[in-house]
């Protein structure tokens, strides 16, 4: 088998390797802008809670926070296909960290801009929607690259629940071939290429929305 005959093999679990990762930046986006949203709207008792979830999805490894969803759920009656437990698991873990992403932009929002749309009767929800928000995530957009460029290395975790990605394509041709050295510097290349691919899609979401004079890395 060749190299050709191998980047052709692996190729078939490149569009699941790509669905999981963007399901799981998406369900990580989604969860952190909720966390944030609930953090900014006064609630005392919410924020121990918050805080309390992002510390513990930030510390607990993926793979024990992904068993525990596919192999413990069903032990409670509820039963989570491989790719929902990638959601819950991954994504829930992004949208920790993209939590104290967002935490840390908020800071630079100037406060008098707040001030301004409350002194014209604004509500909360609308000054969280219409003046924090927006530039939140023009100061926030390098930290989402970097944790959307974690998600996708994350991603060759799907195997293990039985998710023909590209890594479960690259261990099962392994197996059958013996041609280690090849195949895993294929899986490389590919991942390379993903990687890429994603990222000059991503710079182009980040130059559109750049904040005015910050200049790019």
């Amino acid at each position: 088998m060749n190299l050709f005959d191998i980047f052709a093999l692996l190729a078939q679990g490149a569009g699941y390797t790509v669905l999981v990762t963007v399901a799981c930046s998406i369900t990580g986006l989604a969860v952190g802008l909720l966390v944030t949203g609930l953090r900014r709207m006064t609630w005392p008792w919410v924020n121990p809670l918050l805080d309390l979830y992002a510390y513990v999805f930030r510390g607990v490894p993926l793979l024990v926070m992904l068993f525990l969803v596919y192999f413990g759920l069903p032990g409670l009656g509820i039963k989570v296909s491989p790719f929902l437990a990638m959601i819950l698991s991954l994504g829930f873990i992004a949208g920790a960290y993209l939590s104290e992403v967002f935490r840390s932009a908020l800071d630079s929002v100037d406060a008098a801009e707040i001030y301004a749309a409350q002194a014209m009767g604004f509500t909360r929800v609308q000054v969280l929607l219409w003046i924090e928000f927006p530039q939140m995530l023009r100061f926030s957009v390098p930290g989402m690259v970097n944790e959307f460029t974690t998600v996708l290395k994350y991603s060759p975790f799907a195997y293990t629940v039985g998710i023909p990605e590209i890594m479960k394509e690259a261990m099962t041709l392994t197996a059958s071939t013996m041609q280690g050295v090849p195949i895993y510097f294929a899986l490389g290349v590919l991942f390379f290429l993903i990687y890429r691919i994603l990222l000059i899609g991503v710079r182009a979401i980040e130059r559109r929305y750049q904040v005015p004079g910050l200049v790019l890395a």
